[in-house]
């Protein structure tokens, strides 16, 4: 009976192996899938425009960027686009909407901090498959091993600001029940604000404290321009201070509304 036994348990230890080495391969094949298409379909996009731009107008010069530096805008910033944002937001109207918040108020970590590190750890995952990918490009491209490694720094430092800034717009949940149209709306103004569409420094001079009051260009165009070479150390310091702020004041802020908006949750769901 005892080999009988131990036979069973190692042939299901064998299958719990099988089956986690087929989870963890489709996971890495999901990934990569969405990693690639999410990526190169809005490059696409932007490739064909600056294409028509140079071509159809015979300009030489938009938004005082020549035809190679937008092409390498283009395809610098697809490195941090994929490393700004996710859906952790998201997940917490979902739970607000659902009832399924009441089942995180009785862990020992709250809600905010468990959804966050949660996906934090798939964006960090992903960043570094980023920096493998700049880092082999670097070679052929002879850009600088230290600017993109500050460059990432700041990309990650902009998903925190990210989290903190969409959670706080979360808390509306509580009071509306269609909240996701707000965080709707706030990734669309990301998506131009943050320089993931196009260069921030094609809008006209007039214009640019729009952008540069928001901490929305720290997500790409920062992380970009660092790559670049166009900022140099001591600018890439004085904008990861500025992330630093706005760090602390979305934290300070999400705490208030947190606190007092989860008084009106009563765990029914939708």
């Amino acid at each position: 009976m005892n080999m009988i036994r131990i036979k069973w348990m190692m042939e299901w230890r064998l299958a719990a192996v099988r089956n986690g080495m087929k989870d963890a391969l489709a996971y890495r094949w999901d990934f990569l899938i969405d990693f690639f298409t999410q990526a190169f379909v809005p490059v696409g996009i932007q490739l064909i425009l600056w294409h028509s731009i140079f071509t159809q107008s015979g300009t030489t010069v938009f938004g005082g960027m020549k035809y190679t530096e937008l092409l390498a805008y283009t395809w610098t910033s697809i490195l941090f686009s994929q490393v700004r944002g996710g859906n952790y937001d998201f997940a917490l109207i979902e739970m607000i909407r659902t009832g399924s918040l009441s089942q995180s108020l009785l862990r020992p970590v709250g809600p905010v901090e468990f959804v966050f590190w949660r996906g934090f750890g798939e964006k960090i995952f992903t960043a570094a498959f980023c920096l493998f990918l700049g880092l082999l490009a670097s070679y052929f491209a002879d850009r600088s091993v230290l600017n993109l490694l500050l460059a990432m720094m700041l990309a990650v430092l902009g998903n925190v600001i990210h989290y903190l800034f969409g959670a706080t717009l979360a808390a509306v949940a509580f009071y509306w029940e269609n909240a996701f149209a707000i965080l709707l709306v706030k990734n669309m103004m990301v998506s131009l604000l943050s320089g993931e569409v196009m260069p921030l420094s094609v809008f006209p001079a007039k214009y640019s404290w729009i952008w540069e009051s928001t901490p929305f260009y720290l997500y790409v165009y920062g992380p970009t321009q660092v790559a670049l070479g166009k900022w140099s150390p001591e600018v890439w310091a004085h904008h990861m201070m500025i992330g630093f702020g706005w760090c602390i004041a979305f934290a300070i802020l999400l705490k208030i509304t947190w606190s007092r908006s989860i008084r009106q949750y009563q765990g029914i769901g939708g």
